[in-house]
């Protein structure tokens, strides 16, 4: 009998040794002449496990992890390639989980978009399509173009990428432009801070955004669609490759779509290795081949976009949720979430924690129960302290902002951003002053140049922050550093100079309440 093992191949496991590990388990199978099938998945997302390695059973997929290549010869010892639950030498293992489902960390998430992540053979179509896989592009194809952005704009879906633009409203602007060329365009260009879900959605269940970015097309009339891949992706890229590659074979992409009279063909383009190129205009500069500067607004995208056509402009994970969405119907997705916050958010809890990695949950979690219940605490023991959610320009929350549900809303009602659903933890040796220094530093080295409160705001912002720092006319420089955020918010031409201030601001609060809590009272 051959039993079937699973070893993932994306990025966070590689850099874990997964690819010996890999290999380690072929060898060993071969030298004991036992017969397995080596499947090469995703990650499930749950790092701290990583290499995690499963095997098939009939009543479902056993564990173990952290995998390390010198524990596979005490794997095979235990007859691990054939463990079921009488199997009692397998299960005292040291690496033992019992059924992956039942993992705390995965059993506790509301997985959509990320069903299928850690499951399927990412490059593999038949295992994509047994796993449901293009049952919302078959519906999309039984529907008119008007009627595929009615059940996105119904569904609530909003822009994963961190501005939140109601994903409908984008499609019916470029739907509603004449019959000429119309593009997809995907950003894949992830740059924030403590964000991997694009990554790992990529690379764990590439298919999905074939099928989104399939579908948009047939919404609004695209024939041709880019996926603008960060260069610092080289794993990504390569599964991405082969997976459109095998939709083509396959009659998913092409000019004739599952044998249909429709047409979409997609193909990656390598960022340019700049945090700007996450900017919508900025990118679309840099796919025509030009240098990623920053366009004024209007004309939008969605009317003049790449080469001066219609073009729809939408985050991976966006993409990600529209099968989900057509397959199961607008109102499945949209009975998840709070108010105007529909459907699911993939959190990604990174920094100094205990136990990093994908969460996806519906929207209006808090900050708190969400780290409570997964990140089991900092890896250095310390108290956390500071939280920066929303990738470099997101604002730092302090405890008594932790209670705050994660929805759009209610962070901007606190002045913070959900963005992209970046988590980062700090302990209570975090030094806020220069975590605001940072960030206008990032600005100045990230900014395209183009717009003067950007440009310059962010210079005078470090020197202003390195005189408070140093003490200097403490109370005059706060003030002048108030005053020069509130310009760059008010006139900054994209998000990179206008939310810088967000994570400078929220810092400088905090590290003004550390300095009062280091400073006795009188009399003391």
């Amino acid at each position: 009998m051959t039993s079937t093992i699973y070893v993932p191949r994306d990025t966070t496991t590689l850099s874990l040794d997964g690819e010996q590990v890999a290999n380690a388990i072929s060898q060993t199978a071969d030298q004991n002449q036992a017969s397995i099938k080596l499947v090469r998945n995703g990650s499930r997302g749950m790092f701290w496990l990583e290499p995690l390695v499963e095997v098939q059973t009939n009543k479902g997929r056993i564990a173990f992890g952290p995998v390390k290549p010198e524990d596979v010869d005490s794997l095979f010892a235990v007859d691990f390639a054939n463990v079921d639950f009488d199997n009692q030498s397998a299960q005292q293992h040291p690496l033992y989980l019992g059924l992956t489902e039942e993992i705390p960390y995965l059993k506790k998430q509301q997985r959509l978009s990320f069903a299928r992540a850690g499951v399927i053979d990412p490059v593999n179509i038949d295992d994509y399509i047994a796993h449901d896989g293009f049952k919302g592009l078959a519906k999309a194809m039984q529907l008119n173009a008007q009627a595929i952005v009615d059940e996105v704009s119904e569904s609530g879906l909003r822009g994963r990428g961190g501005a939140a633009f109601p994903t409908g409203i984008k499609w019916q602007t470029v739907l509603n432009c004449p019959p000429q060329q119309k593009y997809i365009v995907c950003n894949a260009d992830e740059g924030d801070s403590g964000t991997f879900a694009d990554r790992l959605l990529m690379e764990a269940d590439p298919f999905s955004l074939i099928e989104g970015m399939t579908i948009a097309g047939l919404a609004v009339g695209a024939t041709q669609g880019f996926i603008y891949l960060r260069s610092e992706y080289p794993q990504a890229h390569i599964i991405l490759n082969e997976a459109i590659t095998e939709a083509y074979a396959k009659g998913f992409l092409g000019d004739a779509i599952c044998g249909s009279d429709k047409a979409f063909h997609l193909e990656v383009r390598l960022g340019a290795g700049a945090y700007i190129c996450g900017e919508e205009t900025s990118l679309l500069e840099s796919l025509e081949g030009k240098r990623g500067l920053v366009r004024a607004k209007p004309p939008l995208p969605a009317i003049e976009g790449l080469f001066g056509q219609p073009t729809v402009v939408n985050n991976v994970l966006s993409f990600g949720a529209i099968p989900h969405i057509l397959a199961d119907g607008a109102a499945v997705y949209a009975n998840y979430g709070m108010g105007r916050s529909k459907g699911t958010l993939p959190f990604q809890i990174a920094g100094n924690v205990n136990r990093g990695g994908l969460v996806e949950l519906a929207f209006g979690t808090t900050l708190k129960d969400l780290l409570d219940d997964f990140a089991q605490g900092t890896f250095t023991g310390r108290a956390m302290h500071s939280i920066q959610v929303g990738g470099p320009l997101g604002a730092y929350l302090t405890p008594e902002q932790w209670d705050t549900p994660l929805e759009y809303e209610s962070f901007a009602a606190i002045g913070a951003v959900l963005g992209h659903g970046g988590i980062v933890v700090f302990d209570d040796t975090v030094d806020l002053a220069e975590q605001a220094s940072f960030s206008m530093e990032f600005c100045v080295e990230e900014s395209c140049g183009k717009c003067t409160p950007c440009r310059i705001g962010s210079v005078r912002g470090t020197e202003v922050i390195s005189k408070i720092r140093d003490g200097e006319n403490v109370a005059a420089n706060l003030e002048l550093l108030d005053d020069l955020c509130e310009t760059m918010i008010d006139m900054s031409l994209c998000a990179m100079g206008g939310m810088t201030p967000f994570p400078v601001q929220s810092a400088m609060k905090a590290y003004q309440a550390q300095l009062s809590e280091q400073t006795p009272a009188k009399g003391q």
